[in-house]
């Protein structure tokens, strides 16, 4: 595995391919309390790009392009908060989006146990560590611990969808998983506006 940390933004001439893992640190999780940090991709080939944002500028136009290029699939666990700050902070709308929180969430109706550590031990055999989870994310300088941590968020995404497309697939899930995650931006944008704590599909 190599990390590669990038100051400010993506390389111009950087190709991740069709399907690049997305993660964010962040200082919270709240969203406009807490600012983005860092964002960190993965091509699924074991290496990690961290790219260290410029607060608040966030002057990052290979970043934010492509977060919003329709031909690359941006693969994330529990998508609809780093949607939701990329929208916020960077000012662009993610898609095509894969959550592989809400692919577990359709296929692993046999457990509760969603989170990212979990499905990666069953489906990928990754015992991952989250000591780095809270750590200073706004700091001068990160730590190699942090990129490390970083990194790990994002190296095994490619084999959780993989794994969670052929259980969605036996389960004829397929196309409700799709649906649900072309919401997910829409999902994300209520949240922004205030709808965060509403089920508006509740009767209630």
């Amino acid at each position: 595995m190599t990390v590669y940390l990038h100051e400010g933004d993506l390389p111009a001439d950087l190709d991740l391919g069709p399907e690049v893992a997305v993660d964010s640190e962040t200082m919270g999780l709240r969203f406009r309390r807490d600012p983005l940090c860092v964002v960190q991709l993965s091509a699924g080939n074991g290496d990690a790009h961290v790219v260290r944002l410029n607060r608040p500028a966030y002057d990052c136009p290979n970043l934010k392009r492509l977060m919003a290029d329709q031909t690359v699939l941006k693969i994330f666990h529990f998508g609809r908060f780093d949607i939701g700050m990329f929208q916020l902070h960077l000012g662009v709308e993610t898609r095509p989006v894969y959550c592989t929180k809400i692919a577990s969430k359709l296929a692993r109706t046999y457990t509760d146990r969603h989170g990212l550590k979990d499905v990666a031990r069953e489906l990928a055999g990754i015992d991952m560590s989250k000591a780095q989870q809270s750590s200073d994310w706004g700091a001068q300088t990160l730590t190699q611990a942090q990129l490390d941590y970083a990194a790990s968020d994002v190296l095994h995404l490619h084999v959780i969808k993989a794994r969670l497309d052929e259980m969605l697939a036996r389960e004829g899930r397929t196309e409700l998983a799709r649906a649900c995650f072309d919401f997910l931006p829409t999902r994300s944008r209520l949240d922004l506006e205030g709808w965060d704590e509403t089920d508006i599909f509740a009767h209630a």
